[in-house]
């Protein structure tokens, strides 16, 4: 592989770290600040680009990084997703401050 060929590789696939360190630390802020969560951002999901070809070894340490970061968010998602889901469960329990009805007659039958 000629200096120049393995220069552009290396840049691409720092282009494409480059990209998903963003796409997590979009992530990061949004569990800072959990009520941007219910705003739902605007997907764009991260594919590779063609012909990247394999990591470079170099660029292992910084990938492995991004993995961990991007495991440790999706769980930390998961946990408000599920904590947003039982405060709505909770929520829709809670009187409304209306007086409950009450029956408009008694059966007298019994």
């Amino acid at each position: 592989m000629s200096q120049q060929t393995s220069t552009s590789w290396q840049g691409a696939w720092a282009a494409a770290l480059d990209r998903l360190e963003s796409d997590v630390a979009s992530a990061e802020a949004l569990l800072v600040e959990e009520h941007l969560l219910r705003e739902l951002p605007l997907t764009n999901p991260w594919r590779p680009p063609a012909g990247l070809g394999p990591l470079p070894v170099d660029l292992r340490p910084r990938a492995d990084q991004v993995l961990a970061r991007q495991l440790a968010v999706a769980e930390r998602l998961a946990a408000v997703m599920t904590g947003t889901a039982r405060q709505a469960a909770v929520i829709t329990r809670i009187d409304n401050g209306h007086e409950a009805p009450r029956p408009n007659y008694v059966d007298c039958a019994m």
